[in-house]
């Protein structure tokens, strides 16, 4: 099987439910959604037709109790008709960011294309009043900003924001 995850984008910032689609060609076509941080793990499952490529969506609902510690989380799509005795299923599996995890009451995110002389601290100001709250900026762009001094004037940031 070929399995193409669509969305979420890799290191996308989301929210709960998980949206994730895409488009598989297989046999029977009976696919494992799995998204998890290493530490815990949430299962759901999709169909994608059979026997030419077809689409697949499902809606992965991180329940309350859900003991994640990280919040770059891996959705993994595998196809359950595929792989053998000795091979394993196909799967194709990309890393996101769980907003829950990064802020609490996480509603969404505000893009924000960095302008000469912004820094973290003055957009944590900016959109949340404190300028302390730059960490917060920083995990939901990890993927891009490693260091809280070096944001570049063209970046663009993506800003959570609470309910």
């Amino acid at each position: 099987m070929n399995i193409e995850i669509l969305q979420p984008k890799p290191f996308d910032l989301v929210g709960n439910p998980i949206l994730v689609a895409g488009n598989a060609v297989g046999f029977e076509s009976h696919l494992t959604i799995r998204v998890g941080d290493g530490h815990d793990e949430v299962v759901t499952s999709a169909t994608a037709g059979s026997t030419s490529i077809r689409q697949f969506q499902a809606a992965v609902t991180i329940p309350p109790g859900a003991a994640f510690t990280l919040s770059r989380l891996f959705v993994t799509v595998t196809d359950d008709s595929g792989g053998g005795d000795d091979v394993p299923p196909p799967a194709v599996t990309i890393p996101v960011l769980y907003g829950p995890m990064i802020l609490s009451g996480f509603a969404g995110y505000w893009l924000h294309t960095v302008a000469r002389g912004e820094s973290l601290s003055a957009l944590s100001r900016r959109y949340y009043g404190i300028a302390s709250r730059y960490p917060v900026i920083q995990e939901a762009n990890q993927h891009i900003v490693a260091d809280a001094n070096l944001v570049f004037p063209g970046q663009v940031l993506r800003i959570p924001r609470e309910a």
